[in-house]
């Protein structure tokens, strides 16, 4: 049992440098991630793990570019370059990454919803099972770092708090894609809005 959790949240390939979505300073990440998990005796990942035809790829819709925003199904949706398919060397987690996952969450496995949450598809209509697998460990504080602030960080950790779990962000293990300037920082003002602790790695001891 355990009474604390690490969630690294897609520490992919596709997201780093060199990847098919890569966030500036992505990689930056892993070192703050290998250095924080050795205070946890739980650490748990998610996963993007897209269908090749997944919806929320520009290349699936004919016409479209790479964040055009559409309707897909009902929801506002982004559309990305192809990313972080099943099985593929960008869905992998980046070869640095070196904490002890115990379990590994995917999510965007479904190829009519984008799930940027690790506990939730975007529609919050089928969940990855994160929540209850934690609270069967005993955990009830989560501290939440990864990729990319503004997008699965954000939605993984105020999901967090909506399922009940003290959420701490660890701000400096995080970037953000910034698709509009600031878009990181105002991520952050609404994950504290919605309860999220902000800390930096070197508060955590």
């Amino acid at each position: 049992m355990a009474d604390k959790a690490l969630i690294l949240v897609d520490l992919q390939n596709d997201f780093c440098p060199g990847g098919a979505l890569a966030v500036a300073g992505g990689d930056q990440t892993i070192a703050v991630a290998n250095r924080v998990a050795r205070h946890f005796d739980l650490v748990v990942a998610t996963q993007d793990w897209h269908p090749a035809d997944h919806g929320s790829f520009a290349a699936n819709h004919d016409g479209a570019e790479p964040y055009q925003v559409i309707d897909l199904h009902g929801l506002q949706q982004v559309l990305w370059p192809v990313h972080c398919v099943q099985d593929s060397p960008g869905a992998a987690f980046h070869d640095r990454l070196t904490a002890p996952i115990a379990k590994v969450f995917a999510k965007g496995t479904d190829p009519t919803v984008d799930s940027y949450s690790g506990f939730w598809d975007n529609g919050k209509r089928k969940a990855t099972g994160l929540a209850p697998w934690l609270r069967e460990q005993g955990v009830r504080t989560v501290y939440v770092l990864g990729l990319a602030t503004d997008y699965c960080v954000k939605f993984t950790a105020i999901d967090a708090c909506g399922e009940g779990f003290a959420t701490l962000l660890v701000a400096d293990g995080c970037r953000a894609v910034d698709l509009t300037a600031g878009d990181g920082e105002r991520a952050i003002d609404d994950m504290r809005a919605s309860g999220v602790v902000v800390v930096e790695s070197s508060q955590i001891a």
